[in-house]
């Protein structure tokens, strides 16, 4: 019997050192740098790739919807131009997210920002210090045209001078990146974007690495954002408000694959499709950015519409739990 306790007491005392360990090492090992190549991106100043940028960072990129002031939340749902300044915060369980001014502004946007940064950031998710971002702007396959289009279009904003709270990472944010959760997640290996028309492969291009709907019509993992549900076979759950509970209630992201049973959009029409983006939120709950998406032309929600019913049909269930009230979903 002695030896046995003799056990145990050893055993605590090496799980008590290993966990004093661990925390050490997340408290104090530095934050990573990673290295990436600067892509060879130069802003224009010929006005039509600027307007093209501007038509994607106002619509199927949806920039503004995450960068500009929760105070004009109401221009946005309504699909108009607002400056992004920065905007959202992401209550996250590891951390507060702070969507940052990208601005011309030198001191609290990206006016000292070089074309090469930019393009860094959004191709292989490196911030200008060599630390990795988080993987909320899934850009890294966006071709070098339109990411061309959008420097540009950046460079023609104004300055506004509006410092961000720095990002505050939570304990376990903390220990997640010291292990590596957190690091790069473009590779740089960038396929020639399709052509601009109403086709599957156009379609594509624009739900994965323009407007991500496969971003939240995917379960994720809330603790490493990875991928963890069928492609757009829905489930991904959002709280009203930034918040999951039963009283102010939830949403959970629908099927788009063209299941006949579970499928959102069986027995839609590419007019069905196009005219609902046309027009825009109807729950005011919706954490679906509508403002920017109803700007998307009609050749871009066909392609989407073509996309998506050229998926695999998934069944999704998702019961509601115990207690909580499904806010309605579009």
């Amino acid at each position: 019997m002695k030896n046995i306790f003799k056990y145990l007491k050893w055993l605590f005392s090496g799980l008590v050192v290993l966990v004093a360990v661990f925390l050490l090492f997340v408290v104090l090992k530095p934050v990573s740098n990673y290295e990436a190549p600067f892509p060879d991106i130069k802003a224009s100043s010929d006005p039509a790739v600027i307007t093209r940028g501007k038509h994607l960072f106002y619509g199927a990129a949806h920039c503004s919807g995450c960068h500009a002031p929760r105070s004009e939340l109401a221009r946005l749902q309504q699909g108009e131009e607002v400056l992004p300044s920065g905007g959202e915060d992401f209550d996250l369980p590891f951390a507060m997210i702070y969507a940052p001014n990208i601005t011309a502004d030198v001191a609290t946007g990206i006016g000292a920002f070089s074309d090469g940064e930019i393009a860094r950031s959004l191709r292989y998710g490196v911030k200008q210090n060599g630390e990795a971002l988080i993987d909320f702007m899934p850009f890294y396959d966006l071709g070098d045209e339109d990411l061309t289009a959008i420097i540009s279009f950046l460079r023609t904003l104004p300055a506004v001078n509006n410092q961000r709270p720095k990002n505050q990472w939570r304990f376990l944010g903390k220990a997640l990146r010291a292990v590596g959760v957190f690091n790069p997640k473009g590779d740089g290996d960038v396929p020639p974007a399709p052509a601009t028309a109403a086709t599957i492969e156009y379609g594509e291009y624009l739900a994965k690495s323009v407007a991500n709907c496969r971003g939240c019509h995917t379960k994720r993992s809330l603790l490493t954002g990875g991928f963890v549900g069928d492609e757009y076979a829905g489930g991904m759950v959002f709280g009203v408000g930034g918040v999951v509970d039963s009283e102010s209630g939830y949403f959970i992201t629908p099927n788009l694959t063209p299941d006949e049973s579970t499928g959102r959009m069986a027995g839609w029409t590419v007019d069905t499709f196009v005219q609902r983006f046309k027009i825009g939120k109807i729950y005011p709950e919706s954490i679906m950015p509508w403002g920017q998406f109803k700007r998307m032309t009609d050749t871009e929600l066909t392609a989407l519409f073509m996309f998506f019913q050229s998926l695999a049909p998934v069944t999704s269930v998702d019961p509601i739990p115990v207690g909580f009230q499904l806010a309605p979903s579009d």
